[in-house]
């Protein structure tokens, strides 16, 4: 299980089994062996390799990226074999969604001139089948060369905030340099990120902010530690 999401409206929490081809729900305040109050699983749901999952309490939509690069979307309180009320071909694993914007955003790789690079795909929120993203976040400037595995949307704002952390193995990143980074989710095209994080991290993989006190919230997989920045400018009324 490697992602985990919480529905402050409902108190639960959900998470992915790719080895169960299934998504789980518990209650928030589950505990010991506490059976799920509902999993959707089944031949309909068209899940594979389900790891990781995003929610949108607005809407009422539960979005899961899955093999071969495309996402399903279910209604949030599916249960069962329930099919995808649609599916949308992205490419990527990693998913955020904008409810504000009625954004989907997710991280795949483009090929540009017969090379692989790591991109930000922007896509409507509602799209589905083989629809183009509508922006993409791509190029040597955006420092992103591959591992982005989890990121997160600030939608008040309009941020994408992207853990970069490299591919491959081992205790120390492959390439070097990670970082945190915030784009804007109207930025297209070969742009840096409007601000970049990279004193302590190593291998950050999860992010997650604190507006009350305008701090970002990363976890690092080499370092094994949670460090908390402050980025107050991130979180300023009209900031751009």
């Amino acid at each position: 299980m490697h992602d985990i999401r919480y529905d402050a409206v409902r108190d639960e929490f959900l998470v992915t089994n790719p080895f169960a081809q299934a998504v789980l729900t518990f209650r928030g305040s589950a505990n010991g062996e506490e059976p799920p109050v509902r999993m959707i699983q089944g031949p309909h749901t068209q899940l594979s390799v389900p790891d990781t999952l995003e929610i949108d309490t607005v809407h009422n939509e539960l979005f899961v990226p899955d093999s071969p690069g495309q996402v399903h979307v279910y209604p949030l309180d599916g249960k069962g074999d329930v099919a995808p009320l649609r599916n949308l071909r992205t490419g990527g694993n990693a998913i955020a969604v904008d409810p504000i914007h009625n954004l989907l955003i997710t991280a795949a790789g483009i090929k540009v001139n017969d090379e692989t690079q790591e991109a930000l795909k922007i896509f409507n929120r509602t799209d589905e089948g083989d629809a183009k993203p509508i922006r993409v976040i791509a190029g040597p400037h955006t420092g992103l060369l591959g591992g982005t595995r989890q990121f997160a949307v600030y939608p008040e704002g309009g941020w994408i905030v992207v853990t970069q952390s490299g591919g491959g193995g081992g205790d120390e990143p492959y390439p070097p340099n990670p970082f945190v980074g915030v784009w804007s989710i109207n930025d297209n095209g070969d742009v840096p990120p409007r601000w970049k994080i990279t004193t302590v991290v190593k291998k950050p993989r999860s992010i997650t902010f604190d507006a009350k006190h305008k701090e970002l919230i990363v976890g690092d997989m080499t370092l094994n530690a949670i460090m908390t920045y402050s980025l107050p400018e991130m979180f300023a009324p009209n900031a751009k």
